[in-house]
């Protein structure tokens, strides 16, 4: 991408777009456009046509998505599944339509089969059956990579996909019910911290194992692959490092400074058993994760204590 290229980032109010955003500007690109949710609602395809009509983006992060932990997926599947299809299509195929030269279209490990050999290949998708808790919304980002891949094959587009892991950092969402595991402890001790709770009551029997990726760290693979890749399969983006959900919690709470007890609530869902994504293929590509988890968990917790409303979304 050219430096003065008009670089299009749909989602830039989320965790991941920001993110873009910052390493957008950190390389030296100077003409990137946004919109919010109010100037441009991405379900609404005369909307999202007439927005590429008129500015005509050269390259597009579509980083923009209905997101949330098991809680979220499990009461809102309809809405999961129908916002995140509607969206991506619009925003892809308006991409096509526009000629715009490159898209990159941001999905999640969760489109992989819930047994799926470990770690995760790109090509273990549409193997084997998925994860019932996330079900809608891993199928709406199967068809959004599906519809860039056929594209390609199709129209000899250059869209391209990128699987990223669990992620977190900056601009996380941090809301008690509708956050994901690792924002979601941050302020479960927090607040049990400040309140002088004894205990903690975590989800599960924290046996479950968990990859996961600092957001910044995602950003940079972004922009180094829409310079660097091109093809039809999707590239997984993650640390190849897995914790155990149980050690997470400890790992946190001595971040956070949370010193009681942690209990577990074996009546509620683990999720899928194990979720390591095989990043070879990125690092054949060139590229390799920066931040480890000890430091970015910690980096996340100075980010919620510097703004205290994000807890409220």
């Amino acid at each position: 991408m050219e430096k003065n290229a008009k670089i299009y980032v749909a989602g830039h109010r989320g965790m991941v777009g920001s993110a873009i955003v910052r390493e957008l500007q950190r390389q030296g690109y100077t003409n990137i456009i946004t919109r919010t949710h109010s100037q441009l609602d991405l379900c609404r395809q005369e909307e999202v046509e007439k927005f590429f009509a008129l500015e005509k983006p050269e390259y597009v992060f579509l980083a923009a998505a209905k997101v949330g932990g098991i809680i979220a997926n499990q009461t809102a599947l309809a809405d999961f599944m129908y916002q995140n299809m509607m969206l991506e299509m619009n925003v892809i195929n308006a991409a096509w339509r526009c000629g715009c030269r490159k898209l990159e279209f941001l999905g999640s490990s969760c489109i992989y089969p819930r047994l799926a050999p470990q770690p995760m290949p790109e090509s273990c998708l549409l193997t084997s059956a998925l994860e019932p808790t996330n079900e809608a919304y891993a199928l709406a980002k199967i068809s959004g990579l599906k519809y860039c891949e056929y594209l390609n094959r199709q129209y000899g587009t250059d869209f391209i996909s990128v699987m990223p892991t669990n992620l977190y950092g900056p601009n996380d969402n941090y809301h008690p019910t509708h956050s994901h595991v690792l924002p979601a402890l941050i302020r479960r001790f927090h607040e049990a911290k400040e309140a002088g709770a004894d205990t903690v009551t975590c989800w599960g029997d924290g046996s479950p194992l968990r990859e996961f990726l600092y957001v910044d760290d995602l950003a940079n693979l972004c922009v180094y692959l829409m310079n660097n890749y091109s093809g039809n399969e999707t590239v997984n983006a993650g640390t190849g490092k897995e914790i155990s959900i149980k050690e997470l919690t400890k790992l946190v709470a001595e971040t956070v400074g949370y010193n009681g007890q942690i209990l577990w609530d074996t009546t509620k869902p683990n999720g899928t058993p194990r979720k390591l994504l095989d990043v070879s293929k990125a690092q054949k590509l060139g590229w390799k994760y920066k931040t480890e988890l000890s430091e970015g968990i910690r980096l996340a917790y100075a980010d919620f204590l510097s703004n205290p409303m994000r807890a409220e979304r």
